[in-house]
């Protein structure tokens, strides 16, 4: 399958949203991560990262990150293009602590606390996606 990193951050964006209505926390919270990674790899195609279709996935091992490592490397392709600095995410990383493998985890282990912190994360990103949709940069 081809990979399509906008569609798929709406379509976790969305989910998760409709989850968190319901307080359904933990698969909330790992679609706020998911989205968050989506987002961010589409913005990062459009400031220059190389993508390998015959495997669909970046091209670089160290930009297939997921939530809580891939805020840091959009950073350094946003601030090394021409357009980036109008795309500038929060400095702190609201995932530092998520990660993918959180799938696993009890229900239990995740409250409204947790997720509105990651869902203030990717509320950053989706915003930045919906800009960079409306002023053509993606």
């Amino acid at each position: 399958m081809t990979a399509d990193y906008l569609d798929a951050h709406q379509r976790h964006w969305d989910d998760a949203e409709r989850l968190r209505g319901t307080e359904r926390w933990a698969n909330a919270d790992h679609l706020y991560g998911i989205a968050t990674e989506c987002g961010l790899k589409r913005l990062m195609l459009a400031f220059g990262m190389t993508f390998d279709v015959s495997k669909g996935m970046p091209a670089e091992g160290k930009d297939r990150e997921h939530a809580n490592g891939i805020w840091a490397r959009y950073e350094s392709y946003r601030s090394g293009h021409p357009q980036g600095a109008a795309y500038a995410l929060p400095a702190v990383n609201p995932f530092a602590d998520w990660h993918v493998s959180q799938r696993y985890a009890p229900q239990a282990a995740f409250d409204r606390t947790r997720v509105e912190k990651h869902r203030r994360g990717a509320e950053s990103v989706s915003l930045l996606v919906k800009q960079a949709h409306l002023e053509g940069v993606i």
